[in-house]
Formats: C-alpha cells, structure tokens, sequence
C-alpha cells in the first residue's frame, strides 16, 4: 500500500472519529495521535490561542515529554509567528532557525524538523497544528495537506464541540426557569409574572 493511500484512509477514518465526538478534548487528542501515527513522526502538538495573553496553550499532544511540554509559555508573536494567510511553515533544522523559540529545549527533546500549520474558523487564527520529527524532514505536499485538512477538521470540531455545549448549558437554564419547582409559590401573581408589589390591589 502506497503512503499517499496510508494517509488518505488515516484521513477518513479520523474524520469518522472526530465527527462521532462532542468533546473537544477528545478532539484534539484523537487529531495529535492520528497524526503521529499516520507519518510516523515523533510527536504532534495541537495549540489553541489564548486571545488575552497572545500565548498558545496546548489543547492536546503526543509523543513528547512532560518536561519539553512545560519548557515554557509558547508566545504566538514569538515562536514560528503564523497568519491566515502564512499557510504552513516548515523548519528543517531547529537548531539553526531564529523562529524557535526554545532551541536548546528543542535539542534536548531531540527534535529536528517542524511543521506548523494554522488552525483558522470563519478567517480567524485559533491555534496552530505542529508536527514534530526526530530527523530532518523534507515534508512533501501530502504531508502538508493531510495535516492541514486534520487542523481545518479539528478546529471545526473543536469550535462546534464548544457551541454544542453552550447551547446545552443555556437550555438547561431555561429550563430550570421555566420549572414550575423551582418557583417559590407566593411570590408571583397570575398577572403573566408580576411581582406581588406591583401589582393593583382592588379599592375597598
């Protein structure tokens, strides 16, 4: 089997997944795993931008440790800088690359090559998606796509997962309002919910 039908049926069946899924969570962590696997890299680290502190937080990784993970706040203005309209950078070698935020911390993890693409919703930078390589790495044009389609997905996912449970959340509130138990008798007339106070009482 070719790598091209390897990634294409890798692509599919994360794209099944991710559509069963309701929490971003798992998301994310099904998109950094499919990912790894799928180009046999060392690791995949799926960010999501903080709007406040300008910092990407990671929503989910795999294949790294738990030191290079906490090296550090990761500053989007900083670390391999990206745009909407930047589409993908790749690095071939960290260690001779001034966008690299954390080089010595990048060589102790043995990482190599980077590939980082942009998560975008409706034109707006939400994250980005980078793939990690213990070796240098030439990513071609499949590799590319298939990670760019996986971050276009899992950004979808991530930001419908979010609006899903919003929704949920405001439902449950109207109903909890509208819950004749939770109305304490008393305090509320028949006049469509006026307040007692408000109400006219009739002349003696």
């Amino acid at each position: 089997m070719s790598h091209y039908a390897m990634n294409y049926e890798t692509l599919q069946r994360l794209i099944r997944a991710i559509s069963m899924s309701k929490d971003p969570e798992e998301v994310a962590l099904m998109t950094v795993e499919g990912i790894t696997s799928a180009l046999g890299v060392k690791g995949c680290v799926l960010f999501l931008l903080n709007d406040k502190t300008h910092e990407l937080e990671i929503a989910a990784a795999y294949g790294l440790s738990k030191e290079y993970l906490e090296k550090g706040p990761v500053d989007a203005l900083r670390s391999i800088a990206q745009s909407p309209e930047d589409g993908p950078v790749a690095i071939y070698d960290v260690g001779d690359d001034p966008r690299i935020q954390y080089p010595e911390a990048a060589a102790k993890e043995g990482i190599v090559s980077i590939l980082a693409v942009p998560v975008v919703i409706q034109g707006k930078l939400i994250g980005t998606l980078r793939v990690y390589t213990a070796d240098h790495w030439e990513f071609t044009l499949n590799d590319i796509n298939l990670v760019q389609a996986l971050a276009q997905i899992a950004g979808m996912s991530i930001d419908m997962c979010r609006l899903l449970k919003g929704y949920k959340h405001s439902i449950e509130i109207l109903k909890e309002m509208r819950d004749p138990k939770t109305i304490k008798s008393g305090k509320w007339t028949p006049y469509e919910g006026v307040p007692v106070s408000v109400v006219p009482r009739p002349t003696p």
